[in-house]
């Protein structure tokens, strides 16, 4: 049986303490223009391969008073507590433009993370040249893009080992066609609501495996124009063995790209249920996660919203059905918080996977319309304790979460490799956060690295189950996912009380199937798909 940590996680921020004092610059200004609410992501993933997560933030401008994005900032994980600025020394402080979202993956499969950035305008492709600085290599792979994109991610979606693009785009927006929302009184101007603009398609890239791509949008039917895309999530929904598109758009009805396994998506959202809430209302969705919240082998869809509107958590029927269960599963206490960034992890290593939501209102001036409503915001924590529920322990589980901040990016991973996974959160006009986790380490923990040989290097798109104490855990390799964010290719599961998992089985891209048994718990592991357990 699982260990029960009672309330083990206590969450403390230590951005200040570890060197970390990035500020993110969102430009706000009286011309209220949209970007000024967006933010931008955050990525915290090992780029030097040294073994310690390193951090990457993106970094907004100030678009209405004409002046360059102070950079994008790139931190090095020192292995001691600390990190160091290693920006100008990377290459990758950007080109003055206003940087929205970060995706990571090995696109060339050299054994490195590169980094892909969305933006206001341009997109920009950063290879990684062996952990010591980055290129700009957008140009030669042709992947600029165009318009407002946010979120994007890379998976291989036509399982030929090369990863491929995703890139979500918002609305159809210029500055000189900016318009006055709110009342017509002094400080009472608001920013927009998207209904007021066109969307925009996204834009699929596959990886042509010479260090080009091909947008391939329109062929593979998910260039739809009535998107007003925020979240993007990757994962095989139904068990077919190919990777399906979930993409959270703002004030429209969500997609769900179901992949047929030859080149091609249908959107599947409305008879899977997943478009809407469960009374079929569009809402405004910010952060997506794929993920088994229950334990029943099926990947569930969660969706971050607007304040007076639930997160979504849709349970995954099977066969391609899902039901709203957020209110039964007792994420009621969203209903005045407006949700970005989120992470479905196992955050206290009980062998269940928790949810932490950052929050911020988008109008800074929303309590002159809405007095119960508040700009900046406490994030959300609900422990989940089994039989598909969870409680908000947001109160209890630890001093940052008393802190009311402006919350829009945000990723996961074990930066100080003590056994459980921190958090690190970008503000929108704010500094940073980065949030240890004190106590979840109390229980046992397996960390699971891939190496692919005949499937794309990182193993993305991989299944991995492990079985331990009776119970079987699925989870599915990706980078991709929270709102505009990213993390390293490295899965983190909870054991409890148990010092080894009685067996783990990977299921690869490619086919290949590995089982291993018996496997110590406490330690990372890396998995070769040809040699096995290193």
């Amino acid at each position: 049986m699982l260990l029960a940590l009672a309330l083990a996680v206590q969450f403390v921020d230590v951005a200040a303490e570890a060197g970390i004092a990035f500020r993110h610059e969102n430009g706000a200004s009286k011309d209220k223009l949209m970007m000024e609410t967006f933010g931008s992501g955050v990525a915290m993933f090992d780029y030097d391969n040294d073994g310690w997560l390193d951090v990457f933030f993106a970094n907004g401008a100030d678009v209405a008073g004409g002046r360059k994005s102070p950079g994008n900032v790139l931190y090095r994980n020192l292995g001691n507590g600390k990190f160091a600025d290693v920006t100008a020394k990377a290459g990758v402080g950007g080109a003055g433009e206003f940087a929205t979202g970060v995706a990571v993956g090995d696109y060339d499969n050299d054994g490195w993370l590169d980094i892909y950035l969305t933006g206001f305008g341009r997109n920009h492709l950063f290879r990684n040249n062996g952990g010591a600085s980055f290129t700009d290599v957008t140009a030669k792979a042709a992947v600029a893009g165009a318009g407002w994109s946010s979120s994007a991610g890379f998976f291989d979606y036509d399982r030929d080992g090369d990863l491929d693009l995703y890139v979500v785009r918002y609305l159809d927006y210029e500055v000189k066609t900016n318009i006055y929302c709110g009342f017509r009184k002094e400080g009472w101007r608001m920013y927009c609501d998207p209904r007021n603009y066109d969307g925009y398609p996204d834009i699929l890239y596959r990886n042509n495996g010479d260090g080009t791509f091909t947008d391939v949008s329109r062929a593979a039917g998910v260039a739809n124009p009535a998107g007003k895309g925020l979240g993007v999530a990757f994962g095989d929904v139904d068990l077919d063995g190919w990777t399906d598109i979930y993409v959270a758009n703002d004030g429209v009805r969500n997609f769900l790209y179901h992949n047929k396994g030859d080149g091609t998506f249908v959107d599947a959202a409305y008879g899977a249920g997943v478009g809407f809430d469960g009374n079929g209302k569009p809402q405004a969705g910010m952060g997506t996660e794929i993920a088994d919240y229950d334990g029943d082998g099926l990947p569930d869809i969660f969706v971050t919203n607007f304040s007076e509107e639930l997160n979504t958590l849709y349970k995954n029927l099977g066969g391609l059905f899902f039901e709203d269960v957020s209110e039964k599963a007792g994420l009621g206490s969203a209903w005045l918080t407006l949700g970005f960034g989120t992470k479905l992890e196992d955050f206290d290593n009980d062998g269940d996977l928790d949810i932490y939501v950052t929050n911020g209102h988008v109008t800074d001036n929303v309590k002159l319309y809405h007095s119960h409503l508040s700009y900046a915001q406490r994030d959300l924590f609900y422990e989940n304790t089994g039989g598909g529920k969870f409680r908000d322990m947001s109160a209890a589980a630890g001093p940052a979460l008393r802190v009311e901040h402006v919350g829009r990016g945000l990723a996961a991973g074990d930066y100080d490799n003590d056994g459980d996974l921190d958090i690190v959160i970008s503000d929108c006009g704010g500094a940073a956060r980065l949030l240890r986790n004190d106590g979840g380490s109390r229980g046992h923990w397996i960390s699971i690295k891939l190496r692919g040989r005949r499937s794309n290097r990182s193993g993305l798109g991989a299944k991995i189950r492990v079985h331990s104490a009776g119970r079987t855990q699925l989870r599915e390799m990706t980078t991709a996912g929270s709102y505009l964010s990213a993390w390293e290719p490295r899965i983190h599961f909870g054991h409890g009380a148990e010092r080894s998992a009685a067996a783990i089985e990977i299921e690869w891209p490619a086919g290949t199937k590995q089982r291993f048994e018996n496997v110590a718990a406490d330690r990372v592991l890396v998995i070769d798909e040809a040699q096995g357990l290193q």
